[in-house]
């Protein structure tokens, strides 16, 4: 099977921004009257705050200290809900986020620092205000938009809709803000692939695909992958899909999904000893591991896929749909620094969460979409952001952490290692999730590439000897050891 998938994206590590919770930036100018929330008001009202694109070019700096290179913006297109997913002008940018002018801005900003960046695609359904959906509500029946949509019913009922008397439309999960494209009507399929290419021509670099699974239609997302891959054949596609995506990564669709199956598996390990037993998301299988069953969760998920897409799989430790993942650990941050170490040694395109490196905790959506806290500098966890930045330093410092085969070494108790090989170079990463230290003898040759050097810690005693023809290390507790050769 001939697959091939975007070469930067292998070499990505991206950060997801929840536009209107990021940064607001005096440089975008509004029309007198309209007022914010103030910044850092609590995120269950559901209210705007005022982040906006502007505000994203104002921090690059900062991303970049980071060691970002690739941003995930959750929607931005015109609409009436602080978190965009309820779409009426697909072709213009919101203007509560600084409109095209302020896209512009942050594409040009980026692309000069070799970051790329990537739009949330909310294709299945749009909102009330969506204009086709608004010429029906006008219309009614003689509209002549009717087949965009799917109707059983008149009159049409958009705000006096419950869960008793469901709207007579189909709608995502039945809620009548989101009415459902008809996208059997080639009008609407035409409609979402121009609104593919003229943002990719605008100078995306590609699109996250919101819910893909509700188009279910592998003909719809095959005419897609040719449009976008038409326009740029580097475009990155990563669709939201939860669970096993063979049926979307065959090479004609997606490059890649969002790897919750990396989530799950990440957490349930690092976090065994910490793992909040309360946290039940849909989808999500969070139960406390040992290695050996860690390891199976991490060869069952490299083997569902192509070597090409596991290179490209968005790896996450969280969301905008989720806990975030301190919370998730109970609040265990060095837990979360074996979460993160992990992401940056994996196959895959590690996905920072915004604001999970300065230690936001916070449960599922509303609460795990608040300010970023620009404001409050004394909440930083700044051992935690000295982290992030040294990890994602590590993996951008050895590329065969990022593009290397992967190899499992040893899995028992709390100790899980594997190895990735690139070329005549050779990275060992020992990993121990318990709090005890731990010693493990694993079974590789020496580095045809010469001596081993201890990468991590780095500039500490050496946890690693030659013993015959094991290599012995020494691992801290809730610590890893991670060597190159």
């Amino acid at each position: 099977m001939d697959i091939q998938t975007p070469e930067w994206v292998k070499h990505a590590v991206f950060y997801q921004i929840f536009p209107d919770r990021f940064a607001r930036s005096p440089r975008t100018r509004h029309p007198r009257g309209i007022v914010f929330k103030p910044w850092g008001s609590s995120p269950r009202e559901q209210g705007f705050q005022g982040g906006d694109l502007h505000g994203v070019v104002d921090k690059l700096d900062y991303l970049q200290e980071l060691g970002v290179t690739a941003l995930y913006l959750n929607p931005i297109f015109a609409s009436a809900a602080n978190h965009r997913y309820h779409t009426f002008d697909y072709f213009q940018v919101d203007p509560l986020l600084g409109g095209s002018a302020a896209l512009r801005e942050l594409l040009d900003e980026a692309h000069r620092r070799g970051m790329r960046v990537v739009l949330d695609g909310v294709f299945n359904h749009a909102s009330r205000g969506f204009w086709p959906f608004h010429h029906i509500l006008e219309n009614g029946p003689d509209s002549p938009y009717l087949d965009w949509f799917i109707i059983h019913g008149w009159p049409l009922r958009p705000y006096s809709s419950d869960a008793g008397n469901p709207p007579n439309y189909e709608a995502w999960w039945n809620l009548p803000a989101l009415p459902k494209l008809n996208t059997n009507n080639p009008g609407v399929r035409d409609y979402i692939f121009e609104v593919a290419r003229y943002w990719l021509e605008f100078g995306i670099d590609g699109w996250r695909l919101d819910v893909p699974f509700e188009i279910d239609d592998d003909a719809f997302w095959q005419a897609f992958r040719q449009v976008v891959k038409g326009v740029n054949p580097e475009a990155y596609i990563c669709g939201e899909v939860w669970w096993d995506a063979r049926r979307w990564l065959q090479g004609d669709q997606f490059d890649a999904v969002m790897n919750y199956l990396f989530m799950d598996a990440a957490l349930s390990f690092f976090g065994r000893h910490s793992l909040r037993a309360d946290y039940r998301r849909e989808h999500l299988a969070l139960k406390p591991l040992d290695a050996a069953a860690f390891g199976e969760a991490v060869e069952k998920m490299l083997g569902l896929y192509h070597w090409q897409v596991n290179l490209v799989q968005l790896n996450l430790l969280d969301s905008h749909d989720t806990a975030r993942a301190l919370w998730i650990l109970n609040n265990d941050t060095a837990a979360l620094k074996l979460c993160v170490l992990f992401q940056m040694t994996m196959p895959g395109a590690p996905c920072i969460y915004y604001g999970d490196e300065v230690g936001l905790s916070a449960g599922d959506d509303p609460d795990c979409r608040e300010a970023f806290p620009w404001h409050a500098p004394e909440r930083w966890n700044r051992d935690l952001l000295a982290f992030y930045r040294q990890a994602t330093a590590l993996r951008h410092a050895h590329p065969v952490l990022r593009t290397g085969l992967f190899e499992p070494l040893a899995a028992t108790g709390g100790v899980y290692a594997f190895a990735r090989r690139l070329d005549s170079q050779t990275a060992v990463v020992v990993f121990n999730a318990d709090p005890s230290p731990a010693r493990v003898r694993l079974d590789v040759p020496e580095p045809a590439g010469g001596p081993w050097t201890q990468v991590w810690p780095a500039g500490g005693a050496a946890a690693f000897r030659r013993e015959g023809p094991a290599l012995a290390v020494e691992v801290p507790g809730q610590g890893a050891v991670i060597l190159v050769g």
